[in-house]
């Protein structure tokens, strides 16, 4: 499985549309993408309006089907709106076990 951590910074006045910006995001990307198992978004406790997101897809090709669909790119005008220039890191990563309670 393919997944990806992610790190942004959220400019402190935009965090309101930040956050309803990526939950609409990784709402719909659970919903509407099949290849898509998991979004988690969370925020940094000793860092305010840091925030990261931790998504799983089956492969990297459903990971590229997510990057096509209509609500990634109103993501991507969001996020140019309400993250600190140069914040956002991405972090591919192979899921090599995965267990949940």
């Amino acid at each position: 499985m393919f997944s990806l951590i992610v790190s942004v910074q959220v400019r402190p006045e935009q965090r309101e549309a930040f956050l309803s910006a990526i939950a609409a995001n990784a709402e719909a990307s659970v919903r509407e993408e099949p290849g898509c198992l998991r979004f988690d978004v969370v925020e940094q406790c000793d860092e305010q309006n840091r925030f990261w997101f931790y998504e799983i897809y089956t492969d990297r090709a459903a990971f590229d089907d997510h990057r096509a669909a209509p609500h990634f790119a109103a993501w991507r005008e969001a996020a140019a709106a309400t993250l600190v220039p140069g914040s956002q890191r991405n972090i591919d990563t192979d899921l090599l076990h995965t267990h949940s309670a």
